[in-house]
């Protein structure tokens, strides 16, 4: 096998760009003591809907927040994040605003604590839409309603009198996904957005943002903890275990055959219909990296460690199936 040197060039089916839209290469992130993110790369190209997964505390929220520029002051960052060829890395705060909420519109979790509980839903996105828009204070409620009448929100005129509080989780979420987008992104960044929903919405709210991805050729960027949301929505997946990626693959492929033994017990631990028993879950606690990675990650909870795991970082390979950081990779078929 050979070391992959090119990132994210498997399974981009709804993608006809050559050049990444997001470009990451060798991003490390150190916040005090803690390696939170260790030589990652990987691209996002046009169109794509690409799933971002792994535990808590794997580094998936970090890197989201190395590319919008929002890691605490005393964070040391490494590495290059190119949007559309440009640096984001060391970039001004200015240009960084111009960007979040620019060309990359942003859906987070808790869309209750991204609206301001004392303005009504219509003032936040007029604001938001005269700050990326030169046009009248009329026009912009107007597009307001439109924004609001493609999210599904039904009589958009009347919700832009409403406040926040006045909304379910579920509207909540369609007026985020709103503002984002409303200087017309071409990444949607989207961090644990249905956490908070129940399922039904969930899957409604995650609809939605496939076919605006799908009718406006937005990138979207899915941050999750749950393989079963990537496995619906998803064209590519990157599974992130201890700040490291250790798999990427298309989405199908991944889920058919996982490589990487991480993946593989992620897999086994979802409730399948039709069977009974406990799931199987991963033995032992998520790895927290103090000072710089030495080892694979994942070696204290792997059934398949050897003594090499524990003396190094694996390297990335690639080959027909995608990419892996693995000593002793699975074989097609293998769980």
């Amino acid at each position: 096998m050979l070391v992959n040197d090119a990132p994210g060039t498997v399974g981009q089916p709804r993608s006809t760009a050559i050049e990444p839209l997001l470009s990451i290469r060798n991003l490390a992130v150190h916040i005090g003591q803690t390696a939170a993110v260790s030589e990652i790369s990987l691209d996002i190209f046009r169109g794509e809907f690409l799933g971002v997964v792994g535990e808590s505390g794997s580094g998936k929220s970090v890197t989201a927040r190395a590319v919008l520029g929002l890691l605490p002051a005393h964070a040391r960052v490494t590495g290059s994040i190119t949007l559309d060829g440009e640096e984001l890395l060391g970039a001004s705060d200015q240009r960084l605003r111009r960007v979040r909420g620019g060309k990359i519109g942003l859906v987070f979790q808790d869309a209750l604590a991204a609206l301001d509980p004392v303005y009504t839903v219509g003032d936040q996105l007029v604001e938001a839409l005269l700050a990326h828009h030169e046009l009248p204070k009329k026009e912009a409620r107007a597009r307001a309603a439109d924004l609001l009448a493609e999210v599904r929100i039904p009589q958009p005129v009347q919700h832009l009198s409403r406040y926040p509080h006045e909304l379910s989780g579920g509207m909540r979420q369609r007026v985020v996904i709103a503002s984002a987008l409303i200087a017309d992104p071409a990444l949607i960044l989207a961090d644990e957005p249905t956490t908070a929903l129940d399922v039904t919405v969930q899957r409604q709210v995650l609809d939605l943002i496939a076919e605006i991805s799908a009718s406006r050729g937005t990138a979207v960027m899915l941050i999750t903890h749950d393989l079963s949301v990537v496995a619906e929505t998803c064209d590519r997946v990157t599974v992130f275990y201890g700040g490291l990626l250790v798999e990427e693959a298309a989405a199908v492929t991944l889920f058919d055959s996982p490589r990487h033994p991480y993946t593989s017990a992620l897999l086994r631990s979802l409730p399948r219909l039709g069977t009974q028993g406990p799931f199987e879950a991963i033995p032992g606690s998520p790895a927290q990296i103090r000072g710089e990675l030495s080892s694979c990650p994942f070696a204290p909870r792997c059934s398949f460690v050897t003594e090499d795991c524990t003396t190094h970082v694996p390297r990335e390979h690639s080959d027909a199936h995608g990419r892996h950081r693995c000593l002793r990779p699975l074989q097609s078929g293998s769980t």
